[in-house]
């Protein structure tokens, strides 16, 4: 499938949602309830962070946290001992209130020596560029250098807001032995998709759309698509990748797939795919039932060949003997998940 179809087919998807309605079952939601950048830094960090599990869980987590944390997240990070204390009894997954307590606190440190997240971002970027070499590098090696240089600059951010809050350093015990302190800020280092880190840095990055902010000063092709289960089989399905793992050699290969589509902005239809995955429950083989009216039908690597319009018709036969909406299936409610 030629890249000309496949963008055609996405744009088309993107041109019919309806972004109201995904937003609000959408942690990026949250952000928007905020009028200041600093505290929608915070804000989208936090429920990045949290943005992995049962969506509705999620949703109901980030309303009992914010609520904890008081009207200005930023504000409540330079008093740690309140903060903390009202976080107490938190918990989402393997997170409790002083984890994400300890989060907005180094975060917030570090907001308030850059001037802004973006801009201690922004610095760790430019300082891995030159030692990566990044200017005057062309083609593959361009793209191979500038990866290395995102690698480090994302571990060197994270580890500046682990030190601000008290939490153990990238591969480092944490003193309480727990798991979550650990997994609050993924590790770029260690091969890690960091699925959740790349979705916060795109509501910051993009360009502001009623869903991103376009809050920072980096270019959005410097960055990976976040790549989660949905966004992974979507992407084996349309042909951008064949690699069967979620890591960040993933993340970079569907990227440069998208690049080809966009290459100022590749990561401008992750949010359409993400749900699309999410609603149709993309199989990775043929599902008539499941694929009927899915958008990316047409260039979905399991639906080339002759056959295709029989196996589009047998679609519209058993979406019709479907349970119309509204009626109980026994489906779970999606799931994001966490890397």
């Amino acid at each position: 499938m030629n890249d000309v179809a496949i963008k055609t087919a996405l744009d088309d998807v993107r041109a019919r949602e309806d972004l109201r309605a995904r937003r609000a079952a959408d942690p990026v939601e949250f952000v928007h309830r905020y009028r200041s950048n600093e505290d929608r830094e915070i804000v989208a960090l936090v429920a990045a962070t949290c943005a992995f599990g049962n969506v509705k869980a999620i949703r109901l987590k980030l309303e009992d946290l914010l609520g904890r944390v008081g009207p200005s997240p930023a504000r409540a990070g330079d008093e740690p001992k309140a903060l903390l204390k009202r976080l107490q009894g938190f918990k989402h997954r393997l997170f409790r209130g002083e984890d994400v307590g300890r989060l907005i606190i180094g975060a917030r440190r570090v907001q308030r020596d850059a001037g802004e997240l973006g801009a201690a971002f922004e610095a760790e970027l430019a300082a891995a560029d030159r030692e990566f070499a990044v200017q005057g590098a062309t083609g593959k090696e361009l793209h191979e250098r500038q990866a290395e240089a995102l690698k480090e600059a994302l571990a060197r951010f994270c580890d500046r807001i682990r030190e601000g809050g008290g939490l153990a350093l990238a591969g480092e015990q944490d003193p309480s032995g727990r798991r979550g302190p650990a997994h609050l800020l993924s590790n770029a280092r260690a091969g890690s998709a960091a699925k959740r880190l790349f979705l916060f840095l795109r509501w910051m990055i993009r360009p502001a759309d009623g869903i991103d902010f376009g809050l920072w000063r980096i270019p959005p092709n410097r960055l990976l698509v976040p790549v989660d289960v949905h966004i992974h089989k979507l992407s084996k399905n349309l042909g951008f990748t064949k690699r069967t793992d979620v890591s960040w050699r993933t993340a970079v290969e569907i990227t440069r797939a998208l690049a080809r589509l966009d290459a100022d902005d590749p990561i401008r239809y992750d949010f359409s795919l993400c749900h699309l995955g999410m609603v149709q429950r993309c199989p990775s083989r043929r599902d008539a039932a499941r694929c009927e009216g899915c958008g990316v039908m047409p260039v979905c690597v399991h639906w080339q060949g002759r056959d295709r319009r029989a196996g589009a018709e047998s679609a519209s036969n058993k979406a019709q003997a479907a349970p119309r909406t509204g009626q109980k299936t026994g489906r779970a409610l999606p799931v994001v998940r966490s890397t």
